[in-house]
């Protein structure tokens, strides 16, 4: 098969999870998620010799894995007349679908070929409606571009304003944990950054200490404005965890009220095991301006924070995000402050930001607001060889009917399993999905369906799906 062009294997790569060598792969990021381990191990398929499942055969390339058939058919070589499914087909397909009544009262819907930019089909795709948790492709666009994929934040031990006193600075790092082995991979962890505080305090002769924590960084409102909620704890710049008291790490449980208090106890605890006394209980402090710190621990690499998020739509990680790029405008990391510059650094990639507001990271907040034109505009931005730095918000879709929140979707017999990604929004009367595809003809699309006023959440859910499926295999 001959080589596709230098944009066709960067857009595909993106969307079905390949890439053109172990090298390259590399350099996108880490492989602490599934997808990465997938992609590398693909890539590693793709050389002479093969791996344990891929053996080439004599004179000839690697052959798949029985064990392991296609999946996210990658974008492809096309004759110069191969120009994919019209407007007029998506629309003969597209438009009875989405009239259907489970879907609600209001709609939107935008199917673009990420290549050209050309629009193959739109219907109120510029109104701004509820977009619930597609709104995380915004969060981690925006993120992506403040900061690049391999922006790691830091959680540190300062030496505290009088002798004897450290403090744990908390840089807002949402893959923090306590646990002695991380649940999800590479991050921050409170376990090392304890062990090397210990060493440096005992190499400078001390082995008692008073803790202090300082979570200033975030400002505004620890709580967001839908109040306590089992999708997400309060928003602080120091928790461990996600502030989940089980093993838990996905999915709705009941969070700790105070995940900076918590976290510093976990801290002294782990200092206490490791030979340093720590006298009384942590308490709130500032750490002084410009010390030097006496332990760093990185966080995982915001490449894999933003796939970690989409795959698993978890909030915890996208309010962070969100801060994050606050911080890197200079603005408040509260939720005004990010509001303010998600937006401004989505309009700085030339999409479209007209009636949109993001008034959180996550999309649990109703009065967020986006339009189909928005998404697609920026899965295609993701999927343009001039921002590589947007890979991840592709390469951390869900893919139907096999991983995260699509894991059940389009699935089994489905003509669309193992096809397409896309990210999901789920709010009471608010459904969306929004995600790309390699289409038969072997253009990667990029789609957005909004709906809200079900009745049916299930039932809407299932008319997203024929949606999608049918962008998947409309020739």
């Amino acid at each position: 098969m001959p080589l596709a062009k230098t944009w066709q294997l960067i857009a595909g790569s993106a969307v079905a999870g390949l890439a053109l060598s172990a090298a390259v792969v590399s350099a996108a990021g880490p492989w602490d998620s599934g997808q990465r381990k997938a992609e590398r191990d693909k890539a590693a398929s793709w050389s002479r010799t093969g791996g344990a499942d891929h053996a080439a055969t004599p004179g000839g390339p690697p052959q798949a894995a029985p064990s392991a058939p296609g999946v996210l058919a990658g974008v492809g070589p096309r004759p110069a007349d191969a120009v994919g499914a019209a407007p007029d087909a998506l629309a003969g397909v597209l438009g009875p679908l989405l009239a259907d009544p489970a879907l609600g009262t209001v709609r939107g819907a935008s199917v673009v070929d990420t290549a050209t930019g050309r629009v193959l089909f739109e219907s109120g795709s510029s109104e701004a409606m509820t977009p619930a948790s597609t709104v995380k492709i915004a969060t981690a666009s925006a993120a992506l571009a403040a900061l690049g994929p391999e922006h790691r934040i830091r959680t540190t031990v300062t030496p505290g304003a009088g002798p004897g006193t450290i403090v744990l600075v908390g840089g807002g790092d949402p893959s923090l944990t306590a646990r002695k082995k991380s649940p999800a991979g590479s991050g921050g962890s409170l376990v090392a950054l304890a062990a090397d505080t210990a060493q440096a305090l005992k190499a400078a002769g001390t082995d008692t200490v008073a803790l202090g924590y300082d979570d200033s960084l975030y400002t505004g409102a620890v709580r967001h404005p839908i109040g306590r909620n089992d999708n997400l704890a309060p928003v602080t710049a120091l928790t461990a965890d996600e502030g989940r008291p089980d093993d838990s790490t996905s999915g709705p449980v009941a969070r700790t009220e105070d995940p900076s208090g918590d976290t510093a106890r976990a801290f002294a605890g782990l200092l206490r095991d490791r030979g340093i006394k720590v006298t009384g209980d942590p308490a709130k402090a500032q750490a002084p301006a410009g010390a030097q710190p006496l332990a760093t621990t990185l966080s995982t690499p915001l490449a894999g924070l933003v796939e970690r998020m989409l795959t698993n739509s978890d909030n915890d990680i996208a309010e962070a995000l969100a801060r994050q790029t606050a911080l890197a405008a200079g603005a408040a990391a509260a939720f005004e402050g990010a509001e303010k510059a998600v937006a401004e650094k989505l309009a700085s990639l030339g999409v479209d930001v007209t009636g949109t507001r993001f008034a959180d990271g996550s999309g649990l907040n109703r009065a967020d607001k986006v339009t189909t034109r928005l998404l697609t505009g920026l899965l295609a931005a993701a999927a343009d060889p001039r921002h590589p730095e947007l890979r991840p918000v592709l390469t951390g879709l869900p893919v139907a009917g096999f991983t995260g929140t699509l894991r059940t979707r389009n699935a089994g017999t489905s003509p669309a399993a193992g096809l397409l990604r896309a990210k999901t929004g789920t709010l009471t009367g608010v459904n969306s999905l929004a995600g790309t595809v390699v289409d038969p003809s072997g253009r990667l699309l990029a789609f957005a369906f909004l709906t809200a006023g079900a009745a049916d959440g299930p039932a809407a859910e299932k008319g997203l799906d024929k949606l999608a499926a049918a962008v998947a295999t409309t020739s």
